[in-house]
């Protein structure tokens, strides 16, 4: 079990810049494929990014590649969405979660796919 908490979110405007952190305690000695998920009201829980244990391999879904970038600092035990070129489609509640793993190099984008998350980050992009 690892615990995460994210940080970073808030008010920009469309165009702006955030750097979404999530912070993970308890078994992080082991290996970890950590994702960020995104949910607006009314919505379901969406696949934003995800990254493989070493941070050797990345996956974004279509609608942000080329604006968000996930990163890993294992020393930190932290991982990170930067968030550029932000549109007001990009507003909703941003969920850091984990999924345990003795492999590296793969990534997943599936809710199910991941057992351990945070309690998730306001994101709200004005226009």
């Amino acid at each position: 079990q690892v615990q995460l908490v994210e940080s970073g979110g808030g008010l920009v405007q469309s165009g702006g810049s955030l750097r979404l952190s999530c912070a993970a305690s308890g078994r992080t000695f082991r290996l970890y494929v950590m994702g960020w998920f995104r949910q607006a009201p009314g919505n379901e829980r969406h696949f934003v990014a995800s990254i493989s244990a070493s941070g050797s391999v990345t996956d974004y879904t279509d609608s942000v590649k080329g604006r968000f970038a996930i990163s890993s600092d294992n020393a930190k035990n932290t991982v990170y969405l930067q968030m550029n070129s932000l549109k007001p489609e990009d507003t909703a509640v941003y969920y850091c979660a984990a999924r345990p793993t003795y492999y590296d190099g793969r990534t997943y984008r599936d809710v199910g796919d991941y057992r351990d998350w945070g309690q998730g980050t306001q994101v709200t992009v004005s226009s």
